[in-house]
């Protein structure tokens, strides 16, 4: 074989990516399931049977979440956590090859990056302004208005053509820098996060060997993270910088400093590898770094895989805590109009009911009903606050939330959680042909055959 070419010393060698492309399919030119009859499906039922009981009892004002037509056609979304100078874009430019390219994420020892960086797919390469990426209702981001024109200078999005961005959305975020004042920042970073967290698909919240202190705000991140555990992936990036022993050390401290932020019985996954082009530091064990990249790379591969079904779980979520804030107001509405009488200041009456609801059995009136989890009940404060804005006379009681012609709005929800919703999901198992599920043949309304029952 010809004598190989002395590399530039002061060039690493770049290791090779043929797994990266394999695992994550890649190169594989089969055209994606198509979804779209799936997707018109759950626009339908969402529209139809969720909207209205969200629009008639505000519960935007309550969760300010209201879910735009943009959220349920947006691709999975995977978010890098962690303190600054982890390796977070490196990693990112690393698993889309944009290392020396005009496309490559800003990276070094300081602290870099100082927008969330929304990298998506797009036919050329294309940065856009966070003011324009939150005034387009078609994508999922104009929620994030809210934040304050503060935070849209901090937000910024890039287009690449990437094959693997066809599928799915990465986000980048602002290292957590310790010992550092919230303020500073100028907008309400830990409710960003959060708006950013509720939405993720995957988490990834990565460290470097090198500096694990574990302070204020990522544990502050962390108890933002409760209730999101399925979703946390923990990274020990850089892991070829140390010798074995001192990872071995490192891994320890890593998990001793976790364990009081994550109580769930069983430990995050985590992968220690180098996330980045340059091959593996000598006398390391390259074996173990590959196989844990291959395992992250088929975790994010699965997320991409059942997309469907986290889209139609997330909306069926919001559906049950819809109708669980419709009960709620529908309840205090009932206890308010049986204290009135003709004599009775009700301004003063609604107050005794607002702070102390367990004097009228609210909350347990409701945990009363089927299928109602203690566990889902918002919080007796914010109703406080949200009367405070919503005059319990402006709402309607559930029971005449009736039309001839439309049914009941309560019916209609609770259909949508306990058949449509499931109808829906089962219907994915179906071998996944495209169109199977175009409204041609299932007519869209019409319950769906159960295609797993005998004839």
């Amino acid at each position: 074989s010809p004598p190989e070419e002395v590399e530039d010393a002061s060039e690493p060698t770049k290791r090779d990516r043929s797994h990266l492309e394999n695992t994550l399919k890649l190169n594989e030119e089969k055209p994606a399931d198509d979804v779209s009859g799936v997707l018109q499906r759950l626009r339908k039922i969402y529209h139809s049977s969720i909207k209205p009981l969200e629009h008639s009892y505000r519960y935007n004002e309550l969760r300010q979440h209201e879910i735009t037509d943009g959220e349920i056609t947006s691709k999975p979304m995977v978010l890098f956590l962690g303190p600054w100078s982890v390796g977070k874009s490196s990693m990112i430019n690393y698993l889309l090859g944009l290392d020396n390219t005009p496309y490559q994420l800003y990276t070094g020892a300081e602290p870099t990056t100082s927008e969330f960086t929304v990298i998506m797919h797009g036919p050329k390469l294309k940065t856009i302004e966070g003011i324009v990426m939150a005034a387009d209702s078609a994508r999922s981001f104009s929620p994030l208005e809210k934040f304050g024109q503060n935070f849209l200078e901090k937000l910024i999005g890039i287009e690449v053509p990437h094959k693997l961005l066809e599928r799915v959305t990465f986000v980048d975020t602002p290292g957590i820098i310790e010992n550092r004042k919230q303020q500073e920042r100028g907008y309400p970073f830990n409710d960003v996060c959060q708006w950013f967290i509720d939405r993720a698909d995957l988490i990834f919240v990565v460290f470097d060997p090198t500096k694990l202190d574990v302070g204020l705000e990522l544990e502050m991140l962390f108890r933002q993270l409760k209730g999101r555990e399925s979703q946390i992936r923990i990274i020990l990036n850089k892991a070829d910088s140390l010798a074995t022993q001192e990872l071995m050390r490192v891994y320890g401290a890593l998990f001793w400093s976790l364990a009081p932020l994550i109580n769930v019985t069983e430990p995050p996954r985590v992968y220690v590898s180098s996330f980045w082009p340059h091959d593996y530091h000598p006398e390391t064990h390259r074996d173990l770094f590959l196989k844990e990249e291959i395992s992250l790379l088929e975790d994010l591969n699965q997320v991409i895989e059942n997309r469907m079904e986290n889209k139609i779980a997330f909306i069926r979520q919001h559906a049950i805590r819809v109708r669980i804030h419709a009960l709620l107001v529908d309840r205090y509405l009932q206890t308010y109009k049986d204290k009135m009488t003709f004599f009775s200041d009700g301004e003063l009456v609604f107050r005794d009911i607002v702070e102390d609801p367990d004097k009228f059995y609210i909350f347990k009136s409701i945990l009363a009903k089927t299928n109602v989890s203690k566990f889902d009940l918002p919080n007796r404060e914010a109703y406080k606050d949200f009367f405070g804005i919503n005059p319990i006379t402006s709402f309607k009681l559930l029971s005449q939330q009736c039309s001839y012609m439309g049914g009941c709005f309560l019916e209609k929800i609770e259909k949508a959680i306990t058949r449509e919703l499931p109808d829906l999901l089962g219907s994915l198992g179906l071998g996944k042909k495209p169109n199977v599920l175009s409204c041609d043949v299932t007519g869209c309304g019409e319950t769906p055959k159960n295609r797993y029952r005998k004839p």
